[in-house]
């Protein structure tokens, strides 16, 4: 049971905002879910590695999450507490060609201090949704450029509550996996590793891959992303179309017209909405091609 009391003075303590009976509608891009019991902005990972030991401590139920990309909340919320990193852990050090940044910091946003700095190598990853923190946790990735491709260390929280920091190579990063995705960890900051480049052609790339992105996927609409992961051998998109599922509905959710990859809320659309619609589309592609489509987004639950 949470002693709501407590937690907030303990929050106050440690310099962190908390939120009661808080609507994760508004922390997801996919503008879906109902309440947590409370939400609590981290402000240091020092302020997360105390908040973690007394919520292990207390038996009290927790999720992280960050900009609110790449997960999917359930219509009747989460019996728990959200930590939530955000912009009060946001802060972006650029020392040479060496870029840290907090966990909550936006990835787009720290595209762009590299590309003022004169720093090339994360051009294909601006306009990825979603924080730094989450980006590494899934080895987030477009147009041929991965999260791996850049990183060279992260300070995260353990599963026993220490604050320690992991080289690249030990990350175990593939394609839309890390070892923090198995392992009840938190990644607090990243740092990142670039090469010195001209500024207008990193911009002119930056603003080219954003092209891509606006051509291409249903950016007016709330979603997750990418809702399926590419299956060996082929594209989720092209199965999906080849299936003739774009347009397909369930409520107010939809497989997108202007890319098959994403499903979309249309307005008003409900978690069982999402799930369902993803069922029949898993269930009608494996029945007509034999592949498997396993979901990105993370369900909190």
């Amino acid at each position: 049971m949470i002693n709501i009391i407590e937690l907030t003075e303990i929050c106050k303590e440690l310099n962190c905002k908390c939120s009661v009976s808080c609507s994760l509608k508004d922390y997801t891009t996919f503008k879906i879910g109902g309440e947590c019991r409370m939400l609590i902005d981290i402000s240091s990972s020092e302020a997360a590695v105390e908040l973690v030991k007394y919520l292990r401590e207390n038996n009290i139920k927790y999720t992280v999450i960050g900009r609110g990309s790449n997960i999917l909340a359930l219509d009747e919320g989460y019996d728990g507490v959200i930590l939530h990193f955000g912009n009060a852990i946001s802060g972006v050090e650029i020392n040479g060609n060496i870029v840290i940044a907090g966990a909550g910091a936006s990835l787009a946003e720290v595209c762009k201090k590299a590309q003022q700095a004169g720093l090339s190598g994360m051009e294909n990853l601006y306009g990825i949704p979603g924080s730094v923190g989450g980006g590494l946790y899934m080895n987030a990735g477009a147009y041929g450029s991965e999260m791996k491709d850049v990183v060279v260390s992260a300070e995260y929280i353990n599963e026993n509550g220490e604050l320690c920091h992991i080289s690249a190579e030990d990350m175990e990063l593939s394609y839309r996996h890390s070892i923090f995705s198995e392992r009840n960890c938190i990644i607090t900051s990243v740092t990142f590793e670039l090469t010195e480049g001209n500024l207008d052609d990193i911009k002119g790339a930056m603003a080219e891959c954003m092209k891509k992105r606006v051509s291409k996927q249903p950016l007016e609409y709330p979603s997750a992303g990418s809702t399926f992961k590419r299956p060996e051998g082929s594209y989720a998109s092209l199965l999906i179309e080849q299936c003739g599922l774009k347009g397909l509905s369930v409520g107010g959710a939809q497989v997108s017209e202007k890319h098959s990859g994403f499903v979309i809320n249309t307005g008003g659309a409900t978690c069982d909405d999402v799930l369902d619609l993803c069922q029949k589309v898993r269930d009608i592609v494996k029945e007509k091609t034999g592949y498997i489509l396993e979901l990105e987004p993370i369900i909190i639950k």
